[in-house]
């Protein structure tokens, strides 16, 4: 096929379809992650001579056909990008190293829609729970060639029924979202990606350690590789929220992965991205409408795209233990929140068009359950008012009632704690800039406060509790490193 003429300085007129986002396969983020760089990637406008030659390596599959009765089409355009196991194309060095041992679960591990704007300044992602309760449609078998009424079972589970095609019918029966693209990616093609990348820069507030990944991050800023990535995003056992708090971090990683490649040159180096192009899209599925053109009609109308264009959310969890005969527990989602996401998907609109984004610090446990008592080491009246009442007013569970400290000459704030609430002390301290800790063994569970004359302002902070299936709505920014 010829190449196509250089395009001119601006957007051409016709703008057909949307082009696609990225997909991801396997049981990370990954997917999500791969998928969205090339997209990201592509606002290179490097032009189609760099990336028609792909093309060829993109395995084609048709999660369309045959498909009736579909939502209606919106603007903008929908990308369903899932993650299935690919780990046998990795060797077994790499395999041992990143704990990728066992048998690929043949199932979707990831699954996110992610939506670019009409105007192609948006991107909004929608993670959706691997064991999200869903109601698959009439289909048959593709294992067994048997014909199955609709019924319930977990959302990964529908890959494997009936792969892609029944993927995406019961993710569009779920949110009376169209699909128009459909993206996989698998393990391979995340840790050349991230690799070819140089490595992409991840924050956390706490050490992150899971002995089935492997994974071990005190806290702080750490430059991970490909495989590390893997490892993070892969990672369920850190907490008790499992695939929510995965979910979340997915998000940072995305982020992360968006900046590194928005400020590393990549874009701006047209055979760099041909080599990582062609590492994503060696080893991924995409539907027929996935091509080289469309990909570089969206990288040249998001050329402006960055961090803060994009925001994440999780649909939100109406019960986190549902029960389903034969299947086990799922996650329940709340009916009435959810359908405002995808009203918005559905419509163009921002998942929360009034967002700010949030200048608060991030914590590890959350201001809410942290109890606090307010003490004046100073002699200025209402000092322990003032911090008792912008301590509460950014989440703390404060007494109310602040009282004089026995000392009324303390130079520096103190917070003293209780050794077993040392991680609640750090998240105070975070709010308290400048003060100082420390610990008293029996004090119990109330952190005191006692503000010194060098106090000078309550910052604003945050923790991202997944336990509660909040549905907050945060931009790429806020999750990526301050």
């Amino acid at each position: 096929m010829p190449t196509p003429p250089r395009r001119p300085a601006r957007p051409p007129r016709q703008h057909p379809a949307r082009p696609p986002v990225q997909r991801k396969r396997s049981r990370c983020a990954m997917r999500v992650v791969t998928s969205l760089s090339v997209v990201v990637l592509a606002a290179a406008g490097v032009g189609h001579a760099v990336v028609t030659g792909v093309d060829a390596d993109i395995d084609r599959v048709n999660p369309f056909k045959d498909m009736k009765n579909r939502p209606a089409q919106g603007d903008g355009m929908n990308v369903l990008l899932v993650g299935t196991d690919g780990r046998e194309r990795i060797s077994r060095a790499e395999r041992r190293k990143y704990r990728l041992g066992g048998l690929p679960c043949r199932c979707t591990d990831t699954v996110m829609i992610v939506h670019i704007s009409q105007d192609r300044k948006r991107a909004s992602i929608v993670s959706l729970p691997r064991d999200s309760y869903a109601e698959t449609p009439a289909h048959t078998d593709r294992r067994t060639g048997e014909r199955h009424r609709p019924h319930a079972l977990k959302l990964n589970a529908a890959y494997v029924e009936g792969g892609p095609q029944l993927t995406v019918r019961t993710v569009e029966n779920m949110t009376r979202v169209k699909i128009d693209h459909y993206l996989e990616v698998d393990f391979t093609s995340f840790m050349k990606t991230v690799d070819e990348l140089g490595g992409v820069r991840i924050c956390t507030v706490r050490p992150l350690k899971d002995s089935h990944t492997g994974l071990n991050l005190p806290a702080g800023e750490h430059d991970l590789n490909g495989g590390q990535a893997l490892q993070y995003v892969r990672s369920r056992h850190i907490d008790g929220t499992a695939d929510l708090s995965r979910m979340q971090r997915q998000q940072r990683f995305l982020a992360a992965l968006v900046e590194r490649a928005t400020s590393s040159g990549v874009l701006l180096n047209p055979m760099k991205f041909r080599d990582v192009t062609q590492t994503v899209l060696g080893s991924v599925r995409a539907d027929k409408g996935f091509g080289p053109g469309k990909l570089v009609d969206l990288g040249w109308a998001m050329r402006n795209f960055s961090p803060s264009s994009s925001e994440f959310v999780t649909v939100p969890i109406g019960r986190m233990d549902f029960p389903v005969k034969g299947i086990g527990s799922t996650l329940k989602w709340d009916a009435k929140k959810s359908e405002r996401i995808f009203r918005a998907l559905r419509e163009d609109k921002p998942l929360a068009p009034h967002h700010t984004p949030s200048k608060a610090v991030r914590v590890d446990v959350a201001p809410q359950q942290i109890r606090v008592q307010v003490e004046n080491g100073t002699t200025t009246p209402g000092l322990g008012r003032h911090i008792d009442h912008a301590l509460s007013a950014t989440g703390f569970n404060t007494t109310g009632v602040p009282t004089n400290a026995r000392d009324r000459s303390v130079d520096h704030t103190l917070i003293t704690y209780d050794p077993g609430w040392n991680r609640s002390a750090k998240s105070l301290a975070a709010a308290l800039p400048g003060s100082r800790s420390r610990a008293v063994k029996g004090q119990g569970p109330t952190l005191r406060v006692i503000a010194g004359s060098d106090f000078e302002r309550v910052a604003k902070v945050r923790a991202e509790d997944a336990r509660h299936g909040e549905a907050r709505v945060v931009t790429g920014d806020e999750v990526g490193c301050p």
